[in-house]
């Protein structure tokens, strides 16, 4: 039997809303990359793949608007972490499954976020995350709707890593080489500077 050619519709929800340490406290999503915001970059990779695009931030939701279809923020003050924006995402997502990237990773392409998607539909009550390694990507996956209630018992038994939780309830893993250079994070200003765009 021939595989599908459309896969399932899912939500995307894109992390941008911890307080950009390593940036001296800038709203990473917001800072300038090819002369366009990160957020932009990746808004522009996933917009064809959803009708529900989420951003999850705690600042300057009035520019982020223009990005999403929805807003999530953290339930609690203090930026305790990106567990907290995509326990929201799952709380709000509209599709059976939410695809999770974070703002600072503009070098995505679509060919990985096929390959996400793939695997997913080979275990769609499974969460697929991206592996490098000996290292394992958890704010680059995608998870079934049908983990949130989990993760939230996760989340008031006091975890607030987004890998152990994850890992906790079992993760296929979509292998990708070390050195992947789409997996990069540009999260200090020198590598925002010299990194290039791969498509």
């Amino acid at each position: 039997m021939p595989a599908p050619t459309t896969l399932p519709a899912c939500s995307v929800l894109l992390l941008a809303g911890g307080r950009g340490q390593r940036v001296g406290g800038a709203d990473k999503g917001l800072l300038e990359w090819r002369g366009q915001p990160l957020i932009a970059h990746l808004h522009a990779l996933v917009r064809p793949l959803t009708d529900d695009l989420i951003i999850s931030c705690n600042r300057n939701a009035e520019r982020y608007a223009a990005y999403a279809d929805r807003l999530v923020q953290d339930d609690s003050p203090d930026f305790p972490g990106p567990l907290t924006g995509i326990r929201a995402g799952l709380a709000t997502a509209r599709h059976d499954h939410l695809l999770v990237l974070p703002c600072d990773a503009p070098l995505i392409d679509a060919a990985l976020l096929e390959q996400l998607r793939r695997r997913s539909a080979e275990r769609p009550d499974q969460a697929v995350m991206v592996h490098q390694g000996e290292y394992w990507q958890p704010l680059i996956c995608l998870l079934p709707k049908s983990l949130g209630a989990a993760l939230e018992q996760a989340w008031q038994r006091g975890e607030r890593s987004p890998q152990r939780a994850l890992l906790s309830l079992g993760v296929t893993a979509l292998e990708c080489a070390v050195d992947d250079p789409r997996l990069a994070n540009l999260n200090t200003p020198e590598l925002l500077a010299g990194a290039s765009p791969s498509r």
